[in-house]
């Protein structure tokens, strides 16, 4: 095939490991990788340096052949890694050259073009933390120093931090922005090299210092101590301390308590998970961004799907406009609701049997078949128990909207809204059907700890 081809199955590859490893994994390791050549049983993925080759070789190798074996309909996949115009071979043949692996002490910043403020869609839960972001980009050390923005996994943390580096920098100002890792490396590998003032000078001289995830270096006794005296430094200065962490300094476990302190002196500014409005308005700029006309109804489909964090909702779309280019299909309802279903369907593998236990126990409890759920059957009592195993699903199971349609006769995710809804509403009012739910949910209870035990 041509390399257009391999970049785009591996653009929809890409959309499925970006939802099935954490995303510090990806980002370190997949974000930056293409998709460069496509042929029967090979493929050829373009890294950018053979430290990420080593890694994926050793650690992902399996997950990705196994991604694109589906993706292509291939029966096996042999995948291999090339970097900078050279193939890397598998670990198992000549290494990696130790001095390519360690961390240098003068690496530039990596900071992501597109994590800028115009390209931030700020909501209702990350407008404190947008405003003091800019607050400090444009008066760096006068206020809010330190800046600490906490928060759960894939909400926009990184990418406030790289977008308050990016204005400083236009405004001539000395960043490192790092991850917390990268600092323990480095400051590992300067104690073995002898370089310690090297170190101490790169990072104390900063003029704005950004660490990503500072949690990590909670209970290593030496990095604290090392990070202690480059704070003291930088905040004596006057420069700008910005870090990011997934809980706010107080919950950070072994965090020296010198650095609790301080770390707490300045603002402390959480991000919540965007509501369903703030998802779409996400899921639209990236759209636009990328030039996609994606009606309205798909964009609305995919927010529902994705409701924990930004970084899920940015998978599914990339699994939707990449199933749309390969099938050589418009984004619709439909299509999305294939491509989100066939997530679903393969994570959700080791939880049939659960979904199966809810289906039957509703059926029993109407005194129905379990496909008369899944048929075309619209008699009051039928449509009532497929309502409750929509609602069971969703409420109990945690499966999606497509998830639940698949399971109950390939329905429309958005009949599934309306029938969960109804039910809901019919809770309040309808004591009945609040009894039948108990009764069913106690049955689904003793399954679960027969199961167990």
């Amino acid at each position: 095939m041509e390399t257009k081809s391999a970049r785009e199955i591996w653009g929809a590859a890409l959309g499925e490991l970006q939802v099935q490893v954490s995303r510090s994994n990806y980002r370190t390791w997949l974000e930056k990788t293409e998709g460069l050549d496509y042929q029967s049983d090979r493929f050829v993925i373009s890294v950018p340096n053979i430290f990420i080759a080593e890694y994926l070789d050793r650690n992902q190798r399996s997950l990705i052949e196994k991604t694109l074996i589906h993706l292509t309909s291939s029966s096996e996949m042999r995948v291999s890694f090339q970097v900078n115009g050279r193939h890397h071979h598998s670990s198992n043949g000549h290494s990696a050259d130790p001095a390519i692996l360690a961390p240098a002490l003068s690496d530039p910043n990596q900071l992501n073009p597109n994590y800028v403020f115009d390209n931030f869609v700020v909501g209702s839960g990350n407008q404190l933390a947008y405003a003091a972001a800019r607050s400090v980009a444009t008066n760096p050390g006068k206020i809010y120093n330190p800046l600490c923005i906490c928060g759960p996994v894939g909400l926009g943390k990184t990418h406030l931090l790289h977008a308050i580096g990016q204005l400083a920098q236009a405004r001539h100002i000395q960043v490192i922005c790092v991850s917390a890792e990268q600092f323990t490396n480095e400051f590992v590998s300067a104690i073995r090299q002898k370089k310690v003032d090297d170190f101490n000078r790169k990072y104390r001289h900063a003029g704005m210092l950004l660490i990503d995830d500072i949690h990590f270096i909670g209970g290593k006794k030496q990095t604290e101590e090392s990070f202690f005296h480059t704070f003291n430094s930088l905040f004596n200065a006057n420069r700008q301390i910005v870090f990011t962490s997934d809980q706010p300094p107080k919950a950070i476990a072994l965090l020296d308590k010198r650095l609790r302190s301080r770390f707490e002196s300045g603002l402390v500014a959480d991000i919540q998970s965007p509501d369903q409005e703030t998802r779409q308005a996400i899921l639209r700029a990236k759209a636009r961004k990328r030039e996609m006309d994606i009606a309205a109804d798909v964009l609305e489909f995919i927010a529902r799907q994705g409701q924990q964090n930004i970084r899920e909702l940015e998978g599914l779309l990339n699994r939707v406009t990449a199933f749309a280019k390969l099938l050589n299909s418009p984004p619709t309802l439909e299509l999305a609701a294939k491509a989100v279903v066939n997530i679903g369907s393969r994570e959700g593998v080791t939880n049939s049997s659960a979904h199966s236990r809810v289906i039957n126990a509703v059926a029993q409890a109407f005194d129905l078949q379990p496909e008369d759920l899944k048929g075309s059957r619209r008699d009051k009592e039928t449509s009532l128990a497929r309502r409750v195993a929509m609602y069971l699903l969703r409420q109990e199971n945690g499966c999606s909207l497509a998830q639940i349609g698949a399971l109950l006769g390939d329905r429309d995710p958005s009949s599934v809204t309306v029938g969960s809804k109804k039910l809901a509403a019919e809770l309040v009012h309808d004591k009945s059907i609040k009894h039948k739910l108990a009764d069913i949910q106690k049955i689904l209870n003793s399954q679960t700890k027969r199961k167990t035990t």
